[in-house]
Formats: C-alpha cells, sequence, structure tokens
C-alpha cells in the first residue's frame, strides 16, 4: 500500500474548498439541504465527526455525485492516521499471517 507522509485532506476540507465556497453555500443552508443539524455539518468541516455510511450517501444525493466519493476521502485519511499512530502500527505488528500462525 502506497502511504504519503503528507497527510490527505479531510473530507470537511473538501467540502468546503470543492463545493461550499465555489457554490456560495453555507454550512447551516447545506444542513437544511441534508436535513441534519447545523452542528453535524460544521463538526464535519472542522474534522471532528467523520463521514458515515449514511452521511456519504445523503452527501451524494445533494451534491449529485457518489457516496464512494466521500467514503474514499474518509477512508484515505483513516488509513492514513492508523499508519502515522506508533501505537496502532505496533498493534498491527503483533499480528501474524495465518501462514506462519500456526
Amino acid at each position: 500500500m502506497l502511504m504519503t507522509e503528507r497527510k490527505p485532506a479531510t473530507v470537511g476540507e473538501i467540502l468546503v474548498e470543492e463545493f461550499l465556497q465555489p457554490m456560495g453555500l453555507t454550512s447551516a443552508s447545506l444542513a437544511e439541504a441534508m436535513a441534519v443539524q447545523h452542528d453535524t455539518i460544521d463538526e464535519i468541516c472542522e474534522g471532528r465527526r467523520p463521514v458515515t455510511a449514511g452521511l456519504a450517501l445523503v452527501l451524494a444525493r445533494v451534491f449529485g455525485n457518489s457516496p464512494e466519493f466521500w467514503l474514499n476521502v474518509q477512508r484515505r485519511l483513516d488509513l492514513w492516521e492508523v499508519m502515522h499512530s506508533p501505537e496502532q502500527m505496533a498493534r498491527i505488528e503483533r499480528a501474524k499471517p495465518l501462514a506462519t500462525a500456526a
């Protein structure tokens, strides 16, 4: 797996820079369109809430793209964070491939 040293963009960064700003939307107007609490959008934009499958489906419906787009952005960030966490990597390294575990 190829992982860069540079942290991938968060869903919130993509949402703000590629969708909200160019479209002239506010987080409040997006929250209304998505039928979610304004806090939910603020937390996503600030990187404090991950995008779930359900939110990805709603974002895809609102913006006319795919849920996979949103989930892939989240997945790249999640993998990068784990692979750059010494504690997580130590746990992963303790796992034994099945071919050698027996």
